[in-house]
């Protein structure tokens, strides 16, 4: 892992997202202050979502941490989850906001003042939103953060808000039309509604334990491939029945290893090892479990029990 990975942690970089979030609330609401403008308005209230989703994600990236315990014994790392379907439902509660604001503004539109000033205001803080987003999404690639590419993308729906507040503000000043810096607030809230949609089924998905990226499945079947064994076209060391799973940062991949029932216990369990230690190290945050069986022995799973 290189020096940027290390000092580009995902608690550090949610501690970063909590100070923007200040910073551009600060900013965003002065600018509505002094323009009145609805979509400014709008914008503002995006980044109390930002702050509030900050917190909770640096709060369930901490969690995430703990060590596995005797009520967790895979660890904490969905927690990361939470944090992300927490900010989906967040992001649409906004939108929902906005959308009742910018409603009452399209028939009773005001005038813009100030404009100039509120431009450069919302526009600077949209700056710092995208410059801190860029920078988490590469963290967030390299550290496997749910937390933190939620984040990024919430950061990402602010900044495409603020340009779209300051393309209809623009519009305003260009046609003299009051209304259509409320229309613009209202695209600007559908915009969010579809970002949280988003966020709350991404999360929905990896907790009802979604399969590894299928980039990483076909990396774990080649490695696997690489151990088969094969006499006359009939395989003497084999692997079936692989399943993935994700939770948050971790990845876990169980299996059926087959092989010969004449060999020494001692000897399958150097070759599981092997074949553990290669998964483990080519793919970041595996963990393998790996059972034992005869080649001629299969296993069934389809219980008439458990069939509806």
């Amino acid at each position: 892992m290189n020096m940027a990975s290390v000092w580009f942690t995902p608690k550090r970089l949610l501690w970063a997202s909590v100070a923007v979030a200040v910073i551009t609330i600060a900013l965003k609401t002065l600018a509505w202050w002094l323009t009145g403008s609805v979509g400014l308005l709008s914008d503002a209230m995006e980044s109390l979502v930002n702050l509030a989703s900050a917190m909770f994600g640096l709060l369930m990236v901490t969690v995430a941490e703990a060590p596995p315990d005797e009520d967790h014994p895979y660890g904490h790392h969905k927690a990361e989850y939470f944090s992300s379907g927490f900010e989906g439902i967040l992001i649409i509660v906004a939108g929902l906001g906005i959308l009742w604001a910018a409603g009452h503004r399209v028939f009773d539109p005001q005038p813009i003042e100030q404009v100039g000033l509120g431009l450069v205001l919302s526009v600077g803080s949209s700056a710092l939103n995208g410059l801190l987003a860029w920078v988490m999404f590469r963290a967030a690639r390299e550290h496997r953060s749910l937390a933190l590419e939620a984040d990024a993308r919430h950061l990402v729906t602010d900044v495409w808000t603020s340009v779209g507040v300051v393309v209809g503000i623009v519009l305003v000043g260009v046609t003299g039309w009051l209304w259509l810096d409320a229309v613009v607030a209202m695209a600007v809230a559908l915009n969010i509604l579809k970002e949280g949609a988003h966020l709350v089924w991404q999360s929905s998905q990896g907790l009802m334990d979604e399969a590894v990226e299928s980039e990483v499945q076909q990396q774990i079947e080649q490695l696997l491939e690489g151990f088969v064994y094969k006499i006359d076209g009939r395989a003497i060391i084999r692997f079936d029945h692989v399943v993935t799973r994700k939770a948050g940062q971790r990845r876990f991949v169980d299996m059926h290893m087959h092989m010969p029932s004449n060999w020494s216990l001692g000897h399958a369990a150097s070759l599981r090892n092997r074949v553990e230690k290669t998964l483990m190290e080519a793919v970041p945050g595996l963990r393998a479990t790996i059972q034992l069986l005869p080649s001629d022995v299969e296993a069934h799973f389809d219980d008439p029990k458990d069939t509806p």
